[in-house]
């Protein structure tokens, strides 16, 4: 188990590019016994319409369904991925409530699948499923590849994330200083500014300086949304 570790994070690691990194990724699936990929990224942020970047060897006109029809909306597996880090295998069950959604998958070959979440990096949730058109995933299989089907996902979600993050989301690398911090914890708090300053002992000018700074850093129209955005990224 360890060399094959090793060798796939070498991989990971020399891949230049976003899709290289997407093609090592899925060939590792392969040797695991899988047709078909896709990782998907959503931010946690904006909150009325979070940001959602997906890759896949998927067939195309299947993808471009599943985006013309906003099927990201229904998926149960995007559903319980943002409930539950536990990994979920494709079922009638699950399904039951979108039968005309599975149908359409399994149409295009889309038959037995796996997915799993990761929640580790502050302001996003990553979800890596492998499937295949033939041959159902029996519980000696899973039981057999769990470790490694796991190890990819963390790994993928790691590695794609720091890539992916960035660009959908600037604000996750903002630099706050400590007293930046403290205010918009005050904030998040429900604490007016005149109170902060009574309990940090510095002037409510201070205080609002603070905020105003951390606010241009998150690219937070006001100190509400600041001390939102700060808590949602694990700033707080």
């Amino acid at each position: 188990m360890k060399a094959w570790q090793e060798i796939q994070l070498q991989a990971l690691q020399t891949s230049d590019s976003e899709h290289q990194l997407f093609q090592a990724i899925a060939a590792f699936g392969a040797e695991l016994g899988f047709d078909y990929c896709a990782y998907g990224l959503r931010t946690t942020l904006p909150l009325s319409k979070p940001k959602i970047v997906k890759v896949s060897n998927y067939p195309s006109a299947w993808q471009a369904q599943y985006q013309a029809k906003n099927y990201c909306a229904i998926d149960p597996t995007v559903k319980h991925a943002l409930r539950s880090s536990k990994p979920i295998l494709w079922t009638d069950g699950l399904f039951a409530s979108t039968a005309a959604f599975w149908e359409e998958a399994r149409s295009f070959g889309l038959h037995y699948g796996w997915a799993q979440s990761m929640r580790d990096v502050p302001g996003a949730t990553g979800m890596l499923t492998l499937a295949r058109s033939d041959d159902p995933l029996t519980e000696t299989e899973l039981a057999d590849k769990a470790f490694k089907m796991a190890w990819l996902t963390q790994s993928a979600h790691i590695a794609l994330s720091r890539r992916l993050l960035p660009k959908l989301l600037p604000e996750a690398d903002a630099k706050l200083s400590n007293r930046e911090i403290a205010v918009l914890r005050w904030t998040a708090d429900g604490k007016t500014a005149g109170e902060i300053a009574d309990i940090m002992k510095i002037t409510e000018r201070t205080v609002n300086f603070h905020i105003s700074n951390a606010a241009a850093k998150l690219n937070a129209t006001n100190k509400t949304a600041a001390a939102v955005k700060a808590a949602l990224l694990g700033f707080l």
